[in-house]
């Protein structure tokens, strides 16, 4: 994963969008995750969307210029506006991930703290961020010694947070799914919708560069599939497409 300093400027720009708007023993391995997901090449330069609602597009995190007229002049002047970064309403982030959000606040992974993915949501105007990430994490399945996803979500809700959450997760519940797992997917995305209480939710697509597998790509692209379908369910969620 070579670039994934580029996540967190795309994830933190992803937030600019949403403004307001049991345990058991997991089939997966400890770190597959990381491992095995493709590079996530994204960068505030680069095109990317959010996507909302069917017939409800979701906010566009890209900056454009704009020709403006002379005040008064008679005429149209050529002059550029310089863009404005896109700002966020969602003063407070939950974030809750795999070992793809733990590079993004790793030291060793990425040694440059303005790179991180704190600094990267404080850009956009995040005041307060809690992230909560773990290799090999799923929303049901857990390894020893962690909390899946559901768990952590359900545990800051009880501590009286409230707001906004981005849920990078389903790279492991796709693989644990293949592997047999009798809880498929729009199960688990309820599952996680469920205990937002109608927060502002940012899901974070997924995809690898497997071809088979568990982690195989195709099935990574059934989970993303899934996640479009919910969206005709929970008003207050949004995708966003690496």
């Amino acid at each position: 994963m070579v670039a994934v300093a580029g996540g967190a400027f795309a994830v933190a720009g992803a937030i600019a969008g949403v403004s307001a708007a049991s345990s058991s023993s997991s089939p997966a391995r400890s770190g597959a995750d990381r491992s095995h997901v493709g590079n996530r090449v994204a960068s505030t330069a680069h095109a990317r969307r959010v996507v909302g609602r069917p017939g409800k597009p979701g906010a566009a995190t890209g900056n454009t210029n704009r020709v403006t007229g002379a005040a008064g002049a008679g005429r149209v002047t050529n002059a550029t506006q310089r863009p404005q970064p896109p700002q966020t309403s969602c003063r407070s982030v939950g974030h809750i991930g795999d070992s793809t959000s733990a590079d993004l606040i790793s030291p060793s992974f990425i040694p440059n703290p303005a790179q991180r993915l704190a600094a990267r949501y404080a850009a956009v105007g995040v005041r307060h961020l809690r992230v909560d990430a773990s290799g090999g994490r799923s929303i049901v399945e857990e390894l020893p010694g962690q909390l899946n996803g559901y768990k952590v979500a359900s545990a800051w809700r009880s501590d009286g947070y409230l707001g906004c959450l981005v849920f990078a997760l389903g790279t492991n519940d796709t693989a644990n799914i293949a592997a047999g797992s009798s809880i498929g997917m729009m199960a688990r995305i309820d599952q996680m919708m469920a205990v937002a209480h109608g927060a502002p939710v940012l899901w974070v697509n997924t995809r690898t560069l497997l071809s088979s597998g568990p982690w195989a790509n195709a099935n990574e692209r059934q989970w993303d599939q899934t996640l479009v379908r919910a969206l005709a369910k929970y008003p207050n969620m949004r995708i966003f497409n690496w």
